[in-house]
């Protein structure tokens, strides 16, 4: 019996979804930093096993929508919940749920697949008996098929959730070959990594206001020369990234070409520019730049 479906992982920012998408499928896929909304599209990665096949979609965090960019990336997480098998619901476990969480559980209501919901962070949990509470709490705000508390960092209840979630999947074939592992483009998962090492690098001002697009990407049979432009909205923001005398722009370069390399296995030259682009976040052409989906055919 051989089981396959698509599962949707949803939640609140900095709930811990793309920790635990790459947690389930054993690779880096999204990347992942302290400060909300990192994740800003749909990104799959997909779990194989003997007997199942999953293909998780991570979505970016549930919030309210004030700028175009946001708007977008609200979309992608309201069309997350077309034709899924299970939605897999995030849930910091260290608070209750507030009026925000009541919101954003309330957006399951959309589509009429199964939920569960996956209490996360309990490895930073003093006092495990409050699960309980939590999951009444949150029990009190929709009708979830199962409740799992889980550390997406540590691993505790991850074999039991991907074994509720393989059971909760329709019989049938494998939707994909065995080796597919996500949908995105090279391009992008580099883009994202330089991204990621913005957000570590920067303080609270400028991760928002920062975008990535790859310029150039040239392959020899010896080495992979990748030139990239950071986008941000102001002039100040700029010097930030850049830092004195460079120094910051270096220590992003160098902490994504090692990870980029260790990521595609090949040895990468990557290269970096600042630009300011003011308002880029209310920018329709940018916005379609920087989708991973202009890049899919690069």
């Amino acid at each position: 019996m051989f089981r396959a479906g698509f599962v949707s992982i949803l939640g609140r920012p900095n709930a811990g979804k793309s920790t635990l998408l790459n947690a389930l499928v054993g690779e880096k896929l999204a990347i992942v930093a302290k400060k909300p909304q990192t994740t800003r599209t749909a990104i799959q990665g997909v779990l194989n096993t003997g007997d199942a096949q999953v293909v998780f979609v991570d979505t970016p965090g549930i919030h309210k929508s004030d700028t175009l960019f946001n708007k977008r990336m609200m979309d992608t997480v309201r069309a997350a919940l077309e034709d899924r098998d299970l939605l897999l619901f995030v849930a910091d476990a260290r608070r209750p749920p507030g009026e925000e969480d009541a919101r954003a559980v309330s957006i399951l209501n959309r589509s009429g697949a199964p939920a569960f919901l996956a209490l996360n962070k309990i490895d930073r949990l003093p006092n495990k008996a409050v699960l309980l509470e939590r999951i009444e709490q949150y029990r009190a705000l929709h009708d979830f098929r199962e409740y799992y508390p889980i550390s997406a960092l540590t691993g505790d209840g991850l074999n039991e959730l991907k074994k509720g979630i393989i059971e909760c999947l329709p019989e049938g074939e494998p939707l994909f070959p065995a080796d597919y592992i996500t949908d995105q483009p090279e391009r992008f998962l580099v883009a994202e990594l330089i991204r990621e090492k913005i957000l570590e690098a920067t303080q609270q001002e400028v991760p928002h206001s920062t975008a990535v697009l790859v310029d150039r990407w040239e392959e020899t049979s010896r080495l992979t020369r990748i030139y990239a432009t950071i986008y941000v909205e102001r002039e100040g923001q700029k010097a930030i990234v850049i830092g004195a005398g460079g120094a910051r722009l270096k220590q992003i370069g160098t902490a994504a070409r090692t990870e980029a390399e260790r990521l595609l296995g090949r040895k990468i030259y990557l290269e970096l520019f600042v630009k300011v682009k003011p308002n880029w976040r209310e920018d329709p052409q940018f916005l379609s730049e920087i989708d991973w989906r202009s890049m899919a055919g690069l």
